[in-house]
């Protein structure tokens, strides 16, 4: 893929990773990107950034950014949200939270992109996680909300693909963001991430494992899925 002539949409682009893949998208001369986030002002000025306002837990804020934004190719899903608690003590209503944000949302954001994304045989990038694959127990809900978008990309692969749109999910470990700050993981820069996400699109990985964590990982679960959830099982 050629992101020089990329118009691309990234959520949560205010900060983080969403944050780093905004500049990565205009270092390697995208032509436009959509910048969405509850609130998108905070990003750095310039003339190839268009901020749109997006909740993922309104279904009519994502109607009307598709409306805003008819000529994307890249759709790139990166918005999340977690909380940290153990299955049993979870709070039901942050763990509908965590659903609303990680699966509905780019859900519905995909249908809303999906004629535009056919129309100019776009890409569309789901970024999930390690987790995806097996749960950490201290993070019961995140996990099950992002096996939840683990599969609802594998469902939408075929469809996809026979009408010529690539579908890429993204695998990573510890990312240094807010969301993880304090946990005591291995920890990739965001920017490194980014970059390495990109090299996989234009590579046309379907599944990108973008960090040395994700990389080493993604060969055990590969080779020894049981021994995979053992090692995230044994965080406690």
């Amino acid at each position: 893929m050629d992101f020089t002539s990329t118009t691309a949409l990234v959520t949560g682009a205010n900060r983080g990773l969403g944050r780093a893949l905004v500049d990565s998208l205009l270092a390697r001369g995208a032509a436009r990107v959509y910048a969405t986030a509850r609130d998108p002002y905070s990003l750095p000025t310039d003339h190839r950034i268009v901020p749109l306002a997006l909740d993922l837990t309104d279904p009519a804020s994502i109607e009307k950014a598709a409306l805003a934004a008819t000529d994307v190719d890249l759709l790139v899903n990166n918005a999340g949200t977690a909380e940290f608690a153990p299955a049993l003590d979870a709070d039901p209503d942050a763990i509908a939270r965590e659903f609303a944000v990680n699966v509905t949302g780019p859900y519905l954001m995909t249908r809303a992109f999906v004629p535009t994304l056919v129309e100019r045989g776009g890409r569309l990038v789901n970024v999930l996680t390690l987790l995806s694959y097996a749960p950490a127990p201290s993070m019961a809900g995140y996990s099950a909300s992002k096996a939840a978008a683990h599969s609802l990309t594998l469902a939408l692969r075929p469809a996809l693909t026979r009408a010529g749109v690539r579908v890429h999910g993204v695998y990573p470990g510890g990312i240094d963001t807010d969301m993880v700050a304090g946990v005591d993981v291995p920890k990739a820069e965001p920017r490194t991430v980014a970059e390495a996400i990109l090299d996989g699109v234009a590579a046309g990985r379907e599944d990108i494992y973008p960090d040395p964590t994700s990389a080493q990982m993604g060969v055990l679960w590969a080779s020894d899925p049981r021994g995979f959830a053992a090692a995230f099982a044994a965080m406690g």
